[in-house]
């Protein structure tokens, strides 16, 4: 259901804070790119097609932070790899996505392409709204959780979206980002197996 903050406040929250957050933490994206320079890690920069907003792909881009191998993904973390996702600091370059208007700080995780297909039509409810770098499901235990759970809440948040929940969903994601829980997101099973 459209109200002031959905069509229009919404868009206008995301470029200020978006634009404060770039300005407070710059320095250190430009240290962790000159870590992945004298370290030999290159690319320094991820990219995957994602779905977004009314079903349109788009390039997702976050810091890199496995090396290309047939191992599982949990052992082809490097160490700056780790950090960035123990700090979800790998996120950041999606800050600029969010000014450009791809993504917003809050709302559904973009997922993979392929994924699509493979919802119901009221899971497809999330792509009503701009993908966001955090969401309802990134503050919830979302790893106990099955993917038809995950599709729930995302619907859940499209219904409910507000400035209090979208403010309640980032100060969540701030104690969560600083308890520095072990990430398991790589552990986590494809859509479909």
């Amino acid at each position: 259901m459209a109200n002031l903050y959905t069509s229009g406040g919404k868009r206008i929250f995301d470029i200020a804070l978006s634009l404060l957050l770039i300005t407070a933490t710059a320095w250190l994206a430009i240290i962790i790119c000159l870590l992945y320079v004298f370290t030999g890690n290159f690319p320094v920069l991820f990219r995957q097609l994602r779905t977004g907003r009314g079903e349109v792909p788009f390039q997702l881009v976050k810091f890199r932070t496995l090396v290309n191998s047939d191992q599982p993904p949990a052992q082809r973390q490097f160490w700056l790899g780790r950090l960035l996702r123990a700090t979800n600091f790998d996120e950041w370059p999606q800050l600029w996505q969010v000014l450009k208007g791809e993504m917003s700080l809050v709302g559904p995780r973009p997922l993979p392409v392929a994924y699509l297909d493979l919802m119901t039509t009221r899971q497809r409810q999330r792509y009503t709204v701009r993908p966001g770098i955090t969401g309802l499901v990134q503050v919830a235990d979302r790893h106990a959780m099955p993917w038809a759970g995950k599709f729930e809440l995302d619907v859940t948040y499209v219904d409910q979206c507000s400035l209090a929940l979208d403010m309640r969903i980032l100060w969540k994601t701030v104690l969560l980002v600083f308890s520095f829980r072990k990430d398991v997101s790589l552990n986590e099973e494809p859509l479909g197996k």
